[in-house]
């Protein structure tokens, strides 16, 4: 059975989703379930492009949404998609402007097979080469900032929490209640803080920082007050496992 699955949240990514694709490894190829494109109301040719990657490989899989919904909505699609259609122990996020590393994935997984990890969240800050990387000094001082007040809030000692970088055991995937939480960027930190409020193993490797020409969607001021909204709420108590029944009633 293979052991991963992939999902990409997609948004006008024509031009880059190839390269993605060109760095994924034959051995990660022969471990990998499906590939899941959630092309998430681009206005380009996202979907012709995927069309034809996945013609000449059955395990690319487009899943196309109108209109766009935002980024936590399609990483929804993707979990759900990677857990209902496949079995895989593993699911991964990536982008599709290549700012993450799909030649670490087996990496990562390893290491969260053998540490029983449930989130593991990969860190442009752990190896101290952010601003090398191209960081903008803003985001690297905002990033420093704001972790060191979320490990405050966690209970945990990392290094980065606003990496896309995002990947989960199966027993995560299935057990937070994705639907329940942000359609916006903060989705991860919302991700990091249910697995937290579960008892769910958290932890994080270091990856290389990569900034090019990719167009950032992200408003960095509304993300850091959500990001703060967050701590609160999960001070609150509004993550645990009463989080979905709660908003049934």
């Amino acid at each position: 059975m293979s052991r991963i699955a992939i999902f990409i949240p997609s948004y006008n990514a024509a031009h880059t989703l190839p390269s993605v694709f060109e760095r994924i490894s034959p051995e990660l190829w022969e471990d990998l379930h499906t590939v899941f494109v959630i092309n998430d109301g681009s206005a380009d040719d996202t979907d012709d492009v995927v069309g034809r990657l996945g013609e000449r490989n059955p395990k690319i899989r487009l899943v196309s949404r109108q209109p766009n919904r935002g980024y936590g909505a399609a990483v929804r699609e993707g979990l759900r998609r990677c857990v209902e259609d496949t079995e895989a122990g593993y699911v991964v996020c990536l982008h599709a402007d290549g700012q993450y590393p799909p030649e670490h994935v087996l990496e990562f997984v390893d290491y969260m097979e053998s540490r029983g990890v449930d989130v593991l969240q990969g860190s442009r800050h752990k190896q101290g080469t952010a601003l090398e990387g191209g960081m903008p000094k803003y985001k690297w001082l905002a990033g420093i900032i704001l972790t060191w007040m979320e490990n405050k809030t966690f209970g945990l000692q990392m290094t980065d929490y606003h990496s896309g970088f995002m990947l989960y055991s199966r027993r995560a995937a299935a057990s937070i209640p994705f639907d329940e939480l942000s359609t916006y960027f903060d989705f991860d930190l919302e991700v990091i803080a249910s697995a937290r409020a579960r008892g769910l193993v958290v932890d994080e490797l270091g990856i290389p920082t990569r900034y090019a020409d990719e167009e950032s969607h992200l408003n960095p001021i509304w993300y850091g007050l959500r990001c703060l909204r967050v701590m609160v709420r999960y001070r609150l108590g509004r993550y645990g496992p009463r989080l979905a029944s709660e908003a049934e009633s």
